[in-house]
């Protein structure tokens, strides 16, 4: 009777030993919550890779599930809010899918600004710690970073000059981009990237202005035909985005996981960010390239024609920020300096 009564113990102290082990395994669950399919260069290469440094990092007791293409609901420009109202844990979105709401961050959007991904995307992260934290109330920031260079994708004989922008229909992908296209005469058309390809195919717009990456999940080399881009390694605009947490979320973790966390996040997440960006734009040059697309660069004296049409849309920044209390110029001036510490490295 003992020994069947010790045997019972030994079964049942092994079992609750194996359940708090698995319990102690999987502390907390935490969900990704963005609009781009699995293949696309984040989704793939930045925050697959986030998961499993994350999941890796903590032995298996942070488990992260990943939800692609808005598969939780609601559209791109609810996702910000879903992270800061605790809807999702963590979110990855475009900034300026909720105009106005980041003034200071469009800073970064103003025309001729990003040398690159990498570089552009620490310079950002950096800037935004300085100047810009109190617009992200209510979430954790793991990551802000930017995509490459932005290019004119465009159906028909495309965009060789200044004036080819005439009576064309752009997609912009946020309001100062929007004004921009305006400016350099275009029609332009809000709206969030996913919305491109039927909004082309449908005639909607002549085209979109992204960088090359964006290409891909797009298949955007199957509905223009020309792809113009400039003599300037910083390009027309760069858009800005957040990899962002819920603040409650990360509150509530005990602190040897917010130590994960905090290790995942930052200047270098950012820069990882960005590098995915940078890689896949060669990638998608590279496929317009082999799909006989054209691709026009153009020469100096016509890019400088350009950034003389984009200047105005600095100046009427600035005045926008001084009347919000903000001093536009020194985040234009910080902006620049930042880019080219980075870009020179």
């Amino acid at each position: 009777m003992i020994g069947k009564f010790m045997t019972t113990m030994v079964a049942a102290t092994a079992i609750a030993a194996a359940t708090g082990m698995s319990a102690q395994a999987q502390d907390v669950t935490l969900r990704v919550h963005q609009m781009l399919p699995m293949q696309a260069a984040i989704p793939a290469k930045a925050i697959t890779p986030w998961i499993e440094a994350v999941e890796t990092q903590s032995g298996g007791r942070i488990k992260v599930e990943h939800y692609p293409s808005m598969q939780l609901g609601g559209a791109p420009p609810s996702l910000f809010d879903q992270a800061k109202d605790g809807v999702v844990d963590i979110v990855w979105t475009v900034l300026g899918y909720t105009p106005g709401r980041f003034p200071k961050t469009e800073a970064f959007e103003l025309p001729f600004l990003g040398a690159g991904g990498e570089a552009t995307s620490r310079a950002f992260h950096a800037f935004v710690t300085k100047h810009a934290m109190d617009e992200f109330e209510g979430v954790k920031p793991i990551a802000l970073h930017v995509h490459g260079p932005g290019f004119l994708h465009v159906k028909g004989e495309g965009v060789a000059s200044l004036e080819d922008m005439n009576g064309l229909k752009l997609r912009g992908p946020t309001r100062i981009v929007t004004k921009l296209l305006e400016k350099l005469g275009a029609t332009a058309i809000g709206m969030p990237v996913p919305a491109v390809p039927e909004a082309i195919s449908k005639g909607v717009i002549d085209g979109a202005v992204v960088p090359w990456e964006v290409t891909l999940p797009l298949k955007l080399t199957e509905l223009v035909n020309t792809h113009t881009g400039f003599d300037d390694v910083r390009g027309l605009y760069t858009a800005t985005f957040v990899f962002a947490m819920n603040q409650a979320s990360y509150d509530k973790l005990p602190d040897d996981l917010k130590a994960i966390i905090d290790a995942n996040s930052g200047i270098e997440t950012a820069g990882m960010f960005g590098r995915a960006m940078d890689e896949v734009d060669k990638i998608g040059r590279a496929k317009a390239e082999a799909s006989g697309n054209k691709i026009i660069t153009l020469d100096p004296a016509e890019t400088s024609r350009w950034k003389a049409a984009a200047d105005p849309i600095v100046a009427e920044w600035i005045i926008e920020m001084n009347g919000k209390g903000v001093d536009g110029a020194a985040l234009v001036e910080d902006s620049r300096a930042l880019v080219a510490a980075e870009a020179g490295k």
